[in-house]
């Protein structure tokens, strides 16, 4: 399991618009909602009086929304949320860094689980604001949608485009202390809970200027309250690389280490790292940095030929749009296009021969794409994809001439690239005869699912879901003891190829990958569309030992290097099959438990009290029988289920590449590296 991505407890049956919290469970843990009030008036019964009056709304003042719903605003409450209130500070201090008014940011990780955020720039407006009678300071901290992003003047560029984030950290803090250095003065004002304990105050003299910003999570609102370092220190580093000549320090008193990220080379050292273990074509990696009508355009390109899947990163204002859009549409437009002309131009495609596709002038490029706009279009508050016509223009005009300059400048790395596309082009041709194939056999041809496939009778993808098994026998068991209404069994025979060591034509000749590609119905490389999934939880069974755990590493860098989507979209989980079974007594007076670790099954062992216990640790699930296999890993109503998700991707690829790539070296290393920290995933 790569260490970036993250996993949370999963319980629930299948949601569903139509089914509402008051749903119950039957005794296979199908939920089952009861009538509403207009089902029964149609049916005949009597419709209750319109009792919906506008003294039944609420309405939320100030801060209240976000205490009220958090998720809204930071996504959850778990460790990714606590985590997210560090960006959201963190950004306000780069868009100083942005607008040219800051060059250092010092993040400190405090021993009571605060956090604090200390720049130089400009510091937060303290003076009395003109129409809304409070000074800058606690507008910014107090009022949703208040700040200088809005057309004010205060930033031509910036991420935090919806104004809440200063104010969102506020109001999910128990205690938050803010400091502003400006005009020789040190200001200050302390908030409990998103309120003021008192006005601002000018609480001395400083020759500094900038904003201290500490903050101490609200523990009755998250899951958690400790920090992680090296969730914190892997972003940092990201905004360190993307923002360039400021120096950005971690400092963690916790455990007493420091860390200061400084790149002068931005994202040309970004992408350098990204290939720190593989073998490039290209050694010094194509930069561009231009400004169109008032957009800057930065782009990095370095080819390797140690893993031949392309690794792209579009950034929107330091926001990584994760969904591409039209910075990634201008780029892959202009890639395709320059590589071609210059093919020609060199002599190395003739006439005759056909153009290399945008498959093929991919195949290995590690790239990295950042543009910085005053008006940015994102699509929700996610923020995944840049939605600005304009700027696919912008970019492709940039990196045709950049590119075709770099080209003809370096002539052996252009023909390294070309020759690296040409092999791209004749295993693409080989992978399209197996994809047709695939295609022919495929549910959306209206052929035969595979063979080995034993589909449910849900035709709602939404309610659907698939175990994706290890081996015969527990796909046999699992067979008998799923829900044939919504749950499909697809067993796998042994471990599918690394497809991290593979181009298209040889993952496509796998057997196991081509019945996997078919029974989920999305396609695969240029076929590929999230929208024909066939079922929105995909589930990875497999043995808790350490064969189970490679076939599920296996899978997992499928599913990472060819269905992105798939697991940004929430669709993929990991089940935990328990490892002992306690039997108490016989017949019917016997009682079963299940264990998940040596420490549930000691303190299961004592609960059950005296006398005889038997403990079975099971090997694999194919020990099992279709009713246990049942009780514990496929029961919505008892099962525990990981979902698969990935905050860093640039840690995520970084790590299978070092576990699952052709270099032996940087894995060995990993192993030496963390052999003694090994332990199993929390649950």
């Amino acid at each position: 399991m790569p260490q970036s991505s993250c996993a949370r407890r999963q319980n629930a049956p299948l949601e569903s618009p139509l089914i509402d919290e008051s749903a119950r469970s039957d005794d296979r843990g199908i939920a089952a909602a009861e009538p509403s009030p207009s089902t029964r008036s149609a049916a005949g019964g009597k419709a209750p009086k319109d009792s919906y009056s506008s003294a039944q709304l609420t309405a939320l003042k100030g801060l209240e929304p976000v205490r009220k719903r958090p998720g809204m605003y930071i996504g959850s409450t778990d460790s990714r949320g606590l985590h997210h209130l560090i960006r959201e500070i963190v950004d306000n201090s780069i868009d100083e860094a942005l607008a040219g008014q800051c060059d250092a940011i010092i993040v400190t990780l405090h021993r009571d689980n605060s956090v604090s955020v200390i720049d130089n720039g400009r510091g937060i407006p303290v003076d009395m604001h003109p129409t809304e009678k409070k000074p800058g300071l606690e507008l910014v901290l107090t009022e949703l949608h208040a700040g200088g992003k809005f057309g004010g003047g205060g930033y031509k560029v910036s991420g935090g485009l919806h104004g809440v984030g200063a104010s969102v950290v506020n109001a999910l803090s128990e205690r938050l202390v803010a400091e502003v250095h400006k005009g020789g003065s040190l200001y200050r004002q302390t908030y409990t809970r998103g309120v003021p304990d008192a006005p601002m105050a000018v609480v001395g003299t400083t020759d500094r200027h900038g904003t201290t910003i500490r903050w101490w999570p609200d523990s009755t609102v998250f899951e958690t309250v400790e920090h992680s370092w090296d969730i914190v220190a892997n972003f940092i580093r990201e905004v360190a690389f993307l923002t360039k000549g400021v120096a950005i320090t971690v400092v963690d008193e916790r455990a007493d280490r420091e860390y200061t990220f400084y790149f002068e080379g931005g994202i040309q050292a970004m992408v350098r790292y990204l290939n720190e273990n593989r073998t490039v074509v290209n050694a010094r990696p194509m930069y561009v940095e231009r400004a169109i009508e008032g957009t800057l355009i930065e782009l990095a390109i370095q080819y390797q030929s140690s893993v031949f899947t392309e690794h792209v990163l579009a950034f929107a204002n330091n926001i990584h749009t994760e969904e591409g859009g039209s910075h990634l549409t201008g780029f892959r437009t202009a890639l395709t296009g320059t590589l071609n002309k210059y093919a020609r131009k060199a002599g190395i495609l003739k006439e005759n021969d056909p153009n290399l596709s945008g498959d093929d002038v991919r195949d290995g490029l590690t790239a990295v794409i950042s543009v910085k706009l005053q008006n940015p279009q994102f699509e929700g508050q996610t923020k995944t994809k840049l939605g600005n016509s304009e700027v696919a223009g912008h970019v492709s005009t940039v990196l045709s001439d950049a590119l075709m300059q770099f080209l003809d400048e370096n002539p052996s790395d252009g023909r390294r690239i070309i020759d690296q596309s040409l092999t791209a082009a004749r295993a693409r041709q080989a992978a399209a005869k197996a994809r047709d194939l695939v295609r022919r056999k495929s549910f959306l041809e209206g052929s035969a699912l595979p063979g080995k496939l034993t589909d449910c009778t849900e035709k709602d993808p939404s309610q659907c879901e698939i175990f994706i098994v290890e081996g015969d026998s527990a796909g046999g068991s699992a067979k008998q003891g799923r829900e044939r209404k919504n749950q499909a069994i697809l067993p796998l025979r042994g471990k599918i190829l690394n497809v991290e060591k593979a181009r298209a034509d040889k993952i496509l000749g796998n057997e196991q990958i081509k019945d996997l590609i078919t029974a989920l119905g999305v396609g695969f490389g240029e076929d590929f569309a999230i929208e024909r999934l066939r079922y929105h939880r995909i589930v990875l069974m497999a043995d808790a030992d350490v064969d189970g755990s490679h076939i599920r590493t296996l899978l997992l860098t499928f599913f990472w290097r060819h269905m992105q989507p798939v697991i940004h979209g929430g669709f993929l989980y990991l089940a935990q099959p328990p490892l002992y079974k306690l039997e108490k007594g016989s017949g019917r007076n016997a009682r079963v438990e299940y264990a998940f670790s040596d420490e549930e099954r000691d303190l299961k062992g004592k609960e059950m009290g005296g006398g005889r216990i038997e403990v079975q640790r099971y090997k694999g699930l194919g020990e099992m029988n279709a009713d246990e296999l049942w009780d514990t890993t496929m029961d919505p109503a008892r099962r525990i289920l990981l979902r698969v998700s990935v905050d860093d991707a640039v840690k995520a690829d970084d790590i299978f590449d070092r576990l699952m790539g052709a270099d032996v070296e940087p894995r060995k290393r990993f192993i030496q590296t963390h052999a003694k920290s090994v332990r199993n995933l929390d649950i």
